[in-house]
């Protein structure tokens, strides 16, 4: 039977994830389709148990759902679990629903994949303490990275991620711009990523480190607003479209069972979004 996954969000029609996981069914020779269903807050619930119903072998969830539909899984991987925030959800051969959030390493193995694995005893400052900040810096704790920094505008928020983590530091946003030159890798993880009309940027990177890696977590536009000042300076950057493709191509293997191949697909949607 022909198996079919989806990606529930609101907004979604701006979702490049059926167009990666089509390319991967055809190009991999798999019988399966994967659609965007749009679904809002108050439809969640039934949303999830339609799907279910349905026979759907799994989805993605992005914004806004991320938290809110985790009272609706069986289930939940261990990072999953520590982050409060699931986006790939696995329909077992039970018929359990698991959630997994594959967002984090996502980030970790595009970040190594642009700049080699050999950086974990740098000091990195991650911008932001939402969710996207908060399972980053799980992640990067998993995979080795142990100097970390989280820089918020409410510093509380930073604090408690740090707290839970039991490593790394909090500071302000101000203190971040002031010490910036202690730091070797940052990552963007703010609203300050999309160009919008009041873009502003979380702080001056005048004093950004010579060769610091600085990597964004947005992928549209490629190089946003905070990786160009980066770059202007010095910076090796790291767009957020890595980031998305790895992020899919876990959830991939966790319905599959294989690894697809990313590199075709970075280079097939960085050409769809006007990249070189």
């Amino acid at each position: 039977m022909k198996k079919w996954f989806a990606v529930m969000g609101d907004p979604i029609k701006h979702s490049k994830s059926p167009t990666m996981h089509n390319a991967w069914f055809e190009e991999m020779s798999i019988d399966a389709t994967y659609i965007p269903v749009h679904v809002s807050s108050e439809n969640l619930e039934s949303a999830v148990a339609g799907l279910k119903t349905l026979g759907a072998s799994g989805w993605n969830i992005t914004i806004p759902h991320k938290t809110a539909i985790i009272p609706y899984l069986d289930e939940l991987d261990e990072l999953a679990q520590k982050m409060g925030a699931v986006n790939t959800v696995v329909r077992t051969k039970e018929g359990r629903l698991k959630g997994y959030n594959t967002d984090g390493v996502g980030f970790v193995r595009s970040l190594e994949e642009a700049v080699g694995k050999s950086h974990q005893d740098k000091s990195v400052l991650l911008i932001g303490a939402g969710g996207a900040a908060r399972g980053i810096a799980f992640a990067m704790q998993q995979q080795g990275y142990t100097n970390l920094t989280i820089a918020n505008r409410t510093v509380a928020n930073a604090q408690a991620i740090v707290d839970e983590m039991g490593i790394g530091n909090a500071i302000s946003l101000a203190e971040a711009e002031e010490t910036l030159a202690d730091f070797g890798i940052l990552v963007q993880m703010t609203s300050a990523g999309l160009a919008t009309g009041n873009f502003s940027m979380p702080f001056s990177l005048e004093r950004l480190a010579k060769g610091a890696i600085v990597a964004d977590i947005v992928y549209n536009p490629l190089m946003t607003p905070f990786l160009k000042a980066a770059e202007e300076k010095g910076a090796t950057v790291v767009t957020g479209l890595g980031m998305f493709v790895h992020q899919g191509a876990i959830a991939f293997e966790h319905w599959i069972g294989e690894y697809p191949n990313t590199n075709s697909m970075i280079a097939q949607l960085k050409a769809q979004l006007g990249g070189n």
